[in-house]
């Protein structure tokens, strides 16, 4: 057995060696839809890292050898927690001997002397094979699956076959039952009506629930890959509503869902004729010739480059932003960097020359896949295995309710971002016919990270405490990208960090070092550093709009109601 191991490891190394870049670069092209491999560097292993692993391994394979000729193996993984795992041998050992697999995998991966980008994308692919081939992803292994086919004599199993034959029709893995929800019923609720429409967006205005309001209206810029429902799912969670609850008159931006007629679409048609153009509408229906503004994720990103145009142009109509898990300093990208390199984005580039969309499914595949257990395999067992139909969930109704970007949109915010960061050198990147320079953005800011983010990293949201020259402060979330946002006071869940408002070193756990915990959400904290720069509470207007911008249609709106398709 030991011999057996020890040349078993070996050669498995070498073979790794030889051939594993090369293989997991092509896996990763394909996973891009590039079509060409990237080029990745040869790889070699420390002798003594490589000595420890395949001692490691043998004396692990050795122990559950002996573990399984006296019981059956016991298996620390969510995945095989179940009864039925327990009492099947042959699924357990499967499942141990995966999962040893997997940490000799990835003890090879740390172990390969390479640079940091391709250990990172080595690691990616090694996570996604191993996602993609744990024992209870196969009928012939998931003993739950099996015990639940033997308790409904077959049925689960046809319920599988109906569930797999649905989602190929709709085109995606069913995350939730879609049949339960539907926009502007029961999530996107919060009255209001749109007050502005043109060919990128609905300018949607909320009904008022105060007597009085704030004089500046506040403006908020979701982010274009998502439908602006996240932010008023149910009223109990809606940030939209508890904008209003607060006082304030508040307008919301809904994105189109582009489709053919919007293919050539740029970058330059979002920051004008959607984010300058909604504040410049809000300005007018506003009886101050300041507003307030809010940008989440690219949002965010949309948000900040208008303020530069507006900056470049000498004007200056927005008294305070807010940035909610936004990168404006592309340097930290977190796991998303493993896509990006000038392979990739001359890729894009040349698919979108003349015009084209990046379809909603492809990018939600995409970000689904960088939590695969979670967001795929969990929903591949569920539906197919045991013929379970997901229970109602309105988070996961969003996120199966996916939107196309135009091309060139995309193509231009891939190279100036991801790939060359160029929206924080001065000068650097031209927008709108003006040079981006953010030291000429000088307007209080709040700028919010969650902590567990895996598409925005913390030190991503928090560098842009280093970009910008007006006063700023800076609060961290518990959780991820959408939990750590969505946190309604009323739950009482979670918690939250705040530091100085003046001292903001450059690295991000120097502050969290520093900072201060405080249980609960940080709403409370926002709104009242809001209501600082709203200025003095008036009257609430009895109806929509003003002057020439009148109620179109009642919120949500027809263009958020448009899906994307297969």
């Amino acid at each position: 057995m030991t011999q057996d191991s020890a040349q078993f490891l070996t050669g498995a190394a070498e073979e790794f060696q030889k051939s594993f870049a090369d293989n997991w670069a092509k896996a990763l092209a394909s996973f891009q839809g590039m079509g060409t491999a990237p080029d990745m560097p040869h790889l070699t292993f420390a002798p003594e890292k490589l000595q420890e692993l395949q001692q490691q391994y043998l004396t692990e394979a050795t122990a559950l050898w002996n573990q399984s000729l006296q019981a059956t193996p016991e298996v620390k993984d969510r995945r095989f927690s179940g009864e039925a795992w327990r009492h099947n041998p042959v699924s357990a050992f499967a499942a141990a001997v995966y999962l040893l697999n997997t940490r000799t995998l990835m003890g090879l991966t740390d172990a390969a002397e390479t640079d940091p980008k391709t250990k990172a994308r080595i690691q990616f692919a090694i996570e996604q094979w191993s996602a993609a081939t744990a024992p209870s992803n196969f009928l012939a292994f998931n003993a739950e699956a099996q015990q639940k086919a033997i308790d409904t004599q077959g049925e689960s199993i046809s319920k599988g076959i109906h569930n797999m034959l649905h989602d190929m029709e709709q085109g995606h893995v069913s995350m939730t039952d879609e049949s339960l929800f539907e926009v502007g019923k029961n999530v996107a609720t919060t009255e209001g009506s749109v007050v502005f429409e043109n060919e990128f967006f609905q300018l949607l205005e909320y009904k008022p629930l105060t007597s009085k309001v704030y004089e500046r209206p506040f403006l908020l810029i979701p982010p274009c890959i998502n439908k602006f429902y996240i932010l008023d799912l149910q009223p109990e969670n809606s940030l939209i509503r508890y904008a209003v609850s607060q006082g304030h008159r508040t307008f919301v931006v809904s994105w189109r869902n582009p489709d053919e007629s919007l293919q050539n679409t740029t970058w330059d048609d979002y920051v004008q004729d959607v984010a300058i153009k909604a504040i410049s509408v809000v300005q007018e229906i506003g009886p101050t010739p300041q507003i307030n503004a809010l940008g989440f994720c690219v949002g965010g990103t949309i948000l900040s480059n208008a303020l530069a145009v507006l900056a470049a142009r000498g004007e200056k109509p927005v008294a305070s932003a807010t940035f909610l898990t936004t990168l404006i300093d592309f340097q930290d990208t977190g796991v998303l960097d493993v896509f990006i390199d000038e392979n990739f984005v001359k890729y894009r580039e040349g698919q979108f020359a003349h015009g084209g969309l990046m379809k909603g499914k492809d990018m939600a595949s995409t970000f689904s896949f960088l939590r695969p257990n979670d967001l795929v395999w969990n929903y591949v067992v569920g539906n197919y295995l045991k013929g379970e139909t997901p229970p109602p969930f309105d988070l996961l109704y969003w996120n199966s309710d996916s939107t196309n970007l135009p091309g060139p949109m995309y193509a231009w915010y891939l190279r100036n971002t991801y790939l060359e960061n160029n929206l924080v050198k001065p000068g650097k990147a031209t927008v709108c016919g003006e040079l981006v320079d953010f030291r000429k953005v000088d307007l209080p800011l709040y700028i919010y990270g969650s902590r567990e983010d895996h598409i925005v990293p913390i030190g991503g949201s928090y560098a842009s405490t280093q970009v910008f020259a007006g006063k700023k402060r800076f609060v961290m979330g518990a959780s991820g990208h959408i939990a750590g946002v969505i946190n309604p006071p009323a739950a009482k869940k979670r918690c939250y960090w705040t530091g100085s408002d003046t001292s903001f070193p450059k690295d991000v756990n120097q502050w969290i070092g520093k900072a201060k915990e405080h249980a609960g959400s940080w709403w409370p904290d926002w709104a009242n550093w809001l209501k600082a720069h709203a200025g003095k509470q008036i009257a609430a207007p009895k109806t929509y709009g003003k002057g020439r911008y009148k109620a179109i249609e009642n919120a949500p709106g027809r263009y958020v109601k448009a899906r994307s398709g297969k």
